[in-house]
Formats: structure tokens, sequence, C-alpha cells
């Protein structure tokens, strides 16, 4: 065993690195702008009687808070649309290197607006967060599928997932009034991003591009071969060397496709179907809608209002460590079964939640029992849908299609991100409790979907998995796909 981590010393070394920089601060900034939003606004009100003599409208108050949060996600909408060129033009690595300096000029914007008495310079600073982290959400799960051996990919792809939840917990922590959450310490708060993008900057530039991007895409091999022996130390790695030298042959004749041209190639169209569906079903399984009821079912439960906070920070907590139980047991049991075994327990969770949550005013113990449903939501959401999602999007793509999927993926995550903060407020307010019967539908539906067409992955190589997927695409016949510099030029050959 002592061996083996030993072995692999570089590769757990560069996820720490990429997953710093990567998922974390998409994370940290999803829970962080919650906590310093009174003394925003309070700071948005003083800087307008300071320059025009007279207070800001609340409504404008709002208005300009709402453009301040959504800012993000339009951000994050850009960097991901873009990512999918300049990722395949110059590099994962040099591309999100430049992500960095792009989250430092962010930070500098939120670090002195303050002190600049500028609220337009906390605006632009959201937004340059946004297309930062969308160039690095989206980078991030390509690179560390593409770095990690084929028994660990699972693993690898998990710690994405893991990474994210530790950046909301550290939001959670760090913007506590204790810490930096005060009406004096917030420009720090949210120039934070400043510390990680730092270090990933100083670090990255000690590992290796990914092995597969220098054999497939450049041809290189022997800078290939150094890369592995840097990521997975000595030992007998051939039999995974084979399978990306084979995958290179496959691919020797395709180049790497639009997204206009993934989105109509037939070879591809089961494998778009699934991403669509699991990371439509991310968005839509009612995370978000669990964490805004949470605070009111802790306060129902007459928690006092002093530990809410703490609370809420416990059910975050239990996502970090449900993530890290999913990135252990998703080699174990696959990435199938933790998809859809993990939307049904959610369906079962929710319907109980929703009995409890309509009961809760006549009998006092139901709120008890919202809180404990509330603590195995998460539980199962992150140690199925959170981890395996970002691996099998990862694993169903194979090197020369993968970066302009992602650009797909970032558009459906940011979109739907976007989305829900702009409808599920009027769902509340209509629905209510009931609102969780259309994330139960929705779960219901993806769950049944991901187990009868996708495909096991695990332990698969990338060609084993896209034959998989071309009896889907192409018919129950076993068919082997030779693919041409586009999809018109697809060559199929059948057993006879």
């Amino acid at each position: 065993m002592a061996k083996r981590e030993i072995q692999y010393r570089g590769l757990f070394q560069m996820i720490l690195v990429l997953g710093i920089g990567g998922s974390f601060p998409y994370g940290f900034h999803i829970s962080v702008i919650n906590y310093p939003s009174l003394h925003i606004k309070k700071f948005i009100n003083e800087t307008w009687l300071e320059r025009h003599g007279s207070p800001l409208p609340q409504e404008s108050v709002i208005l300009l808070w709402s453009f301040i949060v959504s800012s993000y996600g339009i951000g994050g909408l850009i960097g991901s649309v873009c990512c999918g060129y300049l990722t395949t033009k110059y590099r994962k690595k040099k591309c999100q290197m430049f992500t960095n300096l792009i989250m430092l000029t962010a930070a500098l914007f939120m670090g002195f607006s303050k002190m600049a008495k500028s609220f337009e310079m906390i605006l632009l600073g959201r937004l340059l967060y946004g297309i930062g982290i969308g160039f690095s959400f989206n980078i991030h799960p390509q690179y560390v599928g593409e770095i990690s051996p084929k028994k660990l990919r699972g693993f690898t792809n998990a710690t994405v997932a893991v990474f994210l939840t530790l950046g909301k917990v550290a939001g959670q922590i760090i913007g506590l009034g204790e810490i930096l959450g005060t009406e004096s310490l917030w420009p720090l708060l949210l120039a934070f991003s400043a510390l990680t993008a730092t270090i990933q900057l100083v670090t990255l530039p000690c590992f290796p591009d990914s092995p597969r991007y220098l054999l497939i895409q450049k041809g290189n091999e022997e800078a290939f071969l150094k890369a592995i022996k840097q990521l997975w130390g000595e030992g007998d790695h051939q039999a995974e060397i084979d399978d990306i030298k084979k995958e290179k042959a496959a691919m020797s004749c395709t180049k790497s496709l639009r997204v206009l041209e993934v989105l109509k190639a037939q070879s591809l169209r089961w494998q778009l179907y699934v991403t669509i569906t699991v990371m439509s079903t991310l968005q839509l399984c009612g995370i978000n809608a669990i964490y805004f009821y949470s605070f009111e079912v802790f306060r129902t439960a007459q928690f006092e209002e002093t530990l809410i906070p703490y609370i809420a920070l416990g059910v975050g907590i239990c996502e970090c460590f449900s993530s890290i139980l999913c990135s252990s047991l998703i080699e174990r049991f696959g990435r199938k079964p933790l998809l859809w075994g993990g939307y049904a327990a959610m369906v079962l969770v929710l319907a109980a939640l929703t009995v409890t949550l309509s009961f809760q005013h006549r009998y006092f113990w139901m709120h008890y029992l919202s809180v404990i449903f509330i603590f195995l939501f998460v539980i199962f959401y992150g140690i199925g849908p959170s981890g395996a999602t970002i691996s099998v999007m990862v694993e169903i793509f194979n090197q020369t299609y993968r970066p302009s999927a992602f650009v797909i993926v970032g558009f459906i995550n940011w979109m739907g991100l976007f989305l829900l903060g702009m409808i599920f407020p009027f769902i509340v307010e209509y629905l209510g409790p009931f609102c969780f019967l259309i994330f139960m539908g929705i779960l219901a539906v993806s769950s049944v979907i991901i187990y009868l067409y996708l495909p096991e992955t695990k332990g698969k190589s990338i060609l084993e998995i896209t034959m998989e997927f071309n009896k889907l695409n192409y018919g129950k016949k076993q068919v082997f796909l030779i693919e041409n510099s586009s999809p018109k030029e697809t060559v199929l050959c059948t057993k006879l």
C-alpha cells in the first residue's frame, strides 16, 4: 500500500493543485456572497448618498444587488463558452494559468472597492470571477480525467465535487461574523480567491500537460512517457500506455470538432443525451431548494437564531464528507448505480420531506423529522450525483471531442444556475413545500433514463465506452466506428 501511495504521489499532488484553483473557487463564490450582503447593500447606499446627496431607493439597492449576484452566472457562461476554442488552441495548462490572472484581477477589484468607494468595482469583480471560474470549472474536470490511470479515473474525477464542496464550506466558515463577514473586513472576504489563484499560479508550472494531450493531440511520445513517469511513478503502466496509443490510432484521421459539429454528429447522439440529462438533473434535483428551506425548517424547529448559521454549516460539511465518501465508493460500485440509485433515494427523501413540511404546523415533532430528511437528502446527493456526474461526463467523450462537449456542459450548468435563480423564488411563493414535487418528477425520469441507457464506464477504456454508445447511436447491430475529419465522413463496418 505504501508503495502505491509513493508511486502515484505526483498524481495526487497535481489533483490537489488543480482542485485549489479549479472547482474550489466555484463552490466558494456560490456560498460566500450571502454573508456580506447586508454590508454591501449598506455600502452601495452610503456611496450613492455621498455622490449624489440623496439616498438610493430601496428598490434600486435590491436591483443593484441582484445585478451583482447574477453577474457571476453571466461571467461563468461567457468563460465556459470561450473555453472550448481556447483550450484546443492553447492547451489546458496555459489556459488555467491565464485563468488565475483573471481571478487575481477580480480579487483586486473586490479588495479595493470599499477604499475606492466604488460599488461598480464589486460588480466588475464579480463578473470577472464568473469568467475565470467559467474557464476553470470547464478545464478542471477534463484535466484530472486525462492525467489519471484507468483504475483511478473515477476517484480523480470525483475529487472535482470534493473540492467544490470544500469551497462551499470554506465560504460558509470564512464568511461568519466572527471571521471575515464583518462590516470592515468584507472586502478581504470577497478577495480571498487571490490566495488560491496565487497558490496555483506558482505550483502548476511544476506539473506536465496531460499525457493524453501530449500523445494524441501533439504526437510527442517522449513528453508523453515523461509525463506518465512524473505523475504515476515507476511501475508497469504498459497496458495503460497501449490503450492510449490505440485511442490515438483510432483518432488519427479526426480533428477537434466545433460545438455545432458535436451537436450534429450521429456518433455522439446518446453521449449528448446522457450529458444533458445528468447535468440538467444536477441543477434541477432540488439541492438549492433544500438549502433555501433549511433556514426556515431550523427556525420552525425553534433553534436559536444565532445557531442557525452553524447548523447550515453542518449541512455543508455533511455534503463535503458525502462527496469524499463518493470518491471512495465510485471505483467499487461504478458510476451508473451511484447515479440512478442516488436519484431514486433522493426522490424518496423529497417525498418524505414534503409530508413533514406540510404537517409541521400540526405536529411539533415533524420539525425534527424535516431536519433529519434535509441531512439525508444532502448525504444521498453527495454520495451519488455530486461526484458521479463529473466522472461520467469526462469518460464518455474522447480526447478530440471533449473540449466542445464541455462547452455544452458549461452552457447547461451556468444557464441552469441563472434560470433557477430567476424562477425558483416564484416557484416557492406559489407552491411552498410542494415545489419538491417538481424536483421529484425530474429525479424519477432521470433515474429511469440513466438505468436504461447509460453504459457502465468503470474500468473501461475510452474506445470500449465508445463502442457501447455506438450500439445506441446506430441501433442494435455491433458496429465499429471510424470517423474522418467531420461527422459527415463517418464510415460504418458491421460484423456479417
